[in-house]
């Protein structure tokens, strides 16, 4: 046996690869940063704090993971580029030490209707696999038991280009496991003819009421008016059968109107490819609101729901088809896929076995695989993602993660925190974007942004250890140790909202009254069935303003101003002054400049290179006509009011010349919200997550209703903002409103005045209301795992 003689490494000189244990980050100006300068160690977790909008998300994931990505990127050949997204190089001086990054971030997953948790995570391509190998009786190979696959029979002759030219009789068949009747989607729709159109009317009179569909210029609508199937002059109430026929269920065939080619199709198969190919939460409100007006989706009667074909569903393992084992709880999935012993597919069970595991480990194992990808909630679908890197093998990678914490219960936080130390002890270094003082206190270094939001942020406020930060002087270190007490006297109800017998997803049987006129808070661990009682149970009428996680849809053409109708009384304000055309003062309309378009900026697409946007020099990036800008209201032009923050247009429209009442109440609200920073024409797509949340929610409040639901509105909120957004939901309720509030955060349960308690677990171990009553009974009662921790929050 021969032995290595080792130089001792203590000895040895310093190996140069040792000295790049830093990334180095100098003159980042990406957004609002204002030439931020620091040096994050490697292979140590690393927080980022600061006020919402402080510029952390601008400093790690537009600078830090997207230069790693793009010169990631970069090693491939032009060819391969070509087909993926191009980046540009971040507006940073010297990047330095950076490794491959994964982000695992809060976008929700796809809303596809046929994207479910097991597609999502490959965990249905190991088990059709398996039941392709093991299922009895046997059906096919693996596609036989996919829903997205559907089943093809052709036969006819094919000539093989080979030697004599011959023709030759072929056959193709594949097996594909999708229900035909409902193609995969487990529900199928019925559509309601009279919210499609008044039957009273003709075609010419403007028949349609289908969002967007006006008779007079729409190309939709002149399709089927100019089609020659049907007379536009007759109401739809007295055309013949034929007729009728042709109009609601006409194949797709080419037609001429105006002079341009288009293609004629029935209106119900026009409709179901519209609007029904979406997933429903995917759509604008307006579109969804004529959705649930005009379709009614019912379990598909075939397969049950299953989305399944009927051989997929006889194929069984035991006594358990695949169906079967999409619909278990992943946890009870898991056990049963134990209890399987096949040496044949050896290697497979592992893989499925340590897929499920990481399920129940990360804390979803009350999930099922045939849970709609759509439904999941922000930090549920980012756990989700989290799913694949958990058994990798890789070390030395930057995991980058947004507000992990998210959706999660003060118990479920620690089982987090111990994921995130676990990915760091393996050699990686871990970047985590992070509001909770249970998350931060982990930290090995802290980077704390500000000092305030916006332009008031930008800068790097402190850098050093946790216990550093709360002696430093800084918002989040001031706030570090906040804790919100209980409310001495809590406010008496007005009213109950009853709930009987609600059965959705995991509620058993529940029966509640919530209380209305006050404050109410529904809590418990995450998958105990909050959402579901809320979402699933509270009637949506017109007195009920629902305010949930669904990210704001919006372009880089969209801002504040546009979004929350800020835009509409200021056209009409600067038009009246000058005896012009509102649509003048719309960089989206007429008073758009014509080289840019109303952009401010020109995109040059480079190909597999990224493209440039360079200020647009005609309007200098002001994005009006300069005949528009010659136009002034209260000795503004349009452009400049745009320019304007929140805070000093609130001022602006509120007195003097320029008063103009509706416009100022919107950016009250605006200003109520805690975004009085932000600018009125800043593009959304530059606005951080807790900013979406509040701009969505400052939108809602100018809506009349009685009763407010929000989910989880202190998602994005840093700890000083938590204060006031309790004054906010303070004022709604003295205003005659009822709050109801889906939330973990103890200071907005310690606030209550009324709390629901669901649990005692998630899936099939919550679904009950395990606790009634005030914050004050739940922390004396302690019988809960939300009053244990609502104890120790409060210091009781």
């Amino acid at each position: 046996m021969s032995s290595v003689k080792r130089t001792d490494r203590r000895t040895a000189a310093a190996h140069p690869a040792d000295g790049h244990d830093m990334i180095r980050v100098h003159g980042a100006r990406e957004n609002n940063l204002k030439d931020v300068s620091i040096e994050i160690p490697k292979r140590r977790l690393t927080v980022f704090t600061g006020v919402s909008g402080s510029g952390k998300s601008s400093l790690v994931f537009n600078t830090i993971a997207a230069e790693s990505q793009r010169l990631i990127n970069e090693t491939y050949s032009a060819f391969v580029q070509g087909f993926m997204p191009t980046l540009a190089r971040p507006e940073v001086d010297v990047l330095d030490g950076l490794t491959t990054a994964i982000i695992v971030d809060q976008q929700r997953m796809g809303a596809d209707p046929r994207s479910t948790v097991g597609t999502a995570t490959d965990a249905n391509a190991m088990l059709r696999i398996l039941f392709s190998r093991l299922g009895d009786p046997h059906i096919g190979p693996p596609s036989a038991y996919s829903f997205n696959t559907a089943s093809v029979r052709a036969s006819g002759a094919i000539t093989v280009e080979r030697g004599n030219k011959k023709a030759v009789k072929a056959t193709y068949e594949r097996t594909g496991g999708m229900c035909t009747n409902c193609e995969g989607r487990g529900k199928v729709s019925d559509i309601d003819l009279t919210q499609l159109y008044d039957d009273s009317k003709s075609l010419a009179e403007g028949a349609f009421t289908i969002p967007g569909w006006k008779s007079d210029s729409q190309w939709t609508v002149q399709v089927y008016a100019q089609s020659g199937f049907v007379d536009p002059d007759k109401p739809i109430r007295e055309y013949t059968e034929k007729e009728l026929r042709d109009f609601l269920y006409g194949e797709p065939v080419k037609v001429k109107v105006n002079g341009v080619n288009l293609t004629y199709e029935g209106l119900i198969p026009k409709i179901q490819k519209s609007f029904l190919s979406k997933d429903k939460e995917a759509m604008q409100p307006h579109i969804r609101a004529f959705v649930e007006r005009a379709v009614t989706f019912t379990t598909c009667p075939e397969c049950d729901g299953t989305r399944l074909s009927e051989g997929a569903r006889s194929s069984r393992i035991g006594k358990i088809s695949i169906a079967d084992a999409c619909a278990m709880e992943i946890r009870d999935l898991a056990e049963w896929v134990r209890t399987l012993d096949e040496p044949s597919v050896a290697p497979l069970l592992t893989a499925l076995r340590d897929t499920l595991d990481s399920f129940v480990e990360i804390g979803l194992g009350y999930l099922s695989l045939d849970r709609p990808a759509g439904t999941l909630s922000g930090g549920e679908a980012q756990r989700v993602k989290m799913i694949r890197h958990l058994g990798s093998s890789l070390t030395d990678t930057t995991y980058v993660f947004d507000e992990p914490t998210i959706g999660l219960h003060p118990h479920d936080i620690q089982r987090m925190n111990d994921l995130l130390l676990r990915l760091r002890d393996k050699g990686n270094t871990v970047l985590v974007v992070e509001h909770k003082p249970e998350a931060i206190a982990i930290a090995d270094h802290v980077v704390d942004l500000g000092p305030g939001a916006g332009t008031a942020g930008g800068t790097v406020c402190f850098e050093g250890t946790v216990e550093d930060l709360r002696s430093a002087g800084t918002v989040t270190g001031r706030h570090l140790d906040d804790r919100a007490a209980l409310k001495e006297t809590v406010r008496e109800p007005t009213g109950a909202l009853e709930i009987r017998g609600a059965n959705t997803h995991n509620l058993q049987d529940v029966d509640v009254d919530i209380p209305l006129g006050v404050l109410c808070v529904v809590t418990g661990v995450a998958g105990s069935g909050k959402s579901s009682l809320i979402h699933g149970s509270v009637p949506a009428g017109a007195d009920v303003i629902a305010v949930d996680q669904s990210p704001i849809k919006g372009s880089r053409r969209s801002n504040p101003a546009t979004y929350t109708g800020l835009l509409d009384p200021i056209r009409k304000a600067f038009a009246k002054a000058n005896g012009v055309k509102p649509a003048l003062f719309s960089a989206n309309s007429e008073g758009a400049c014509p080289t840019c378009n109303g952009a401010g900026v020109i995109y040059t697409d480079l190909a597999m290179m990224a493209g440039v946007a360079s200020p647009c020099e005609d309007c200098e990036g002001k994005r009006f006509q300069p005949s528009v800008l010659e136009y002034r209201f209260g000795g503004r032009d349009i452009s400049e009011v745009l320019a304007m923050s929140v805070a000093q247009a609130e001022e602006f429209f509120g007195t003097g010349e320029a008063r103009t009442p509706a416009a100022h109440k919107i950016l009250q609200r605006l200003a109520d919200v805690g975004l009085g920073y932000l600018t009125l024409g800043q593009p959304l797509t530059t606005l951080s997550g807790g900013e979406r949340q509040r701009l969505k929610l400052a939108t809602h409040m100018g809506e009349k209703g009685g009763v407010y639901v929000l989910d989880e509105p202190t998602t994005g909120l840093h700890l000083a903002d938590v204060e006031q957004l309790l004054g906010l939901l303070d004022r709604l309720v003295d205003a005659g409103k009822s709050v109801i509030v889906i939330e973990h955060h103890q200071a907005v349960m310690a606030h209550a005045d009324w709390i629901i308690d669901l649990g005692p677990g998630a899936g099939h171990d919550g679904g009950r209301i395990v606790f009634e009553g005030t914050p004050a009974d739940l922390v004396a009662d302690r019988s809960t795992l939300t009053g244990e921790h609502l104890a120790a929050y409060v210091g009781a």
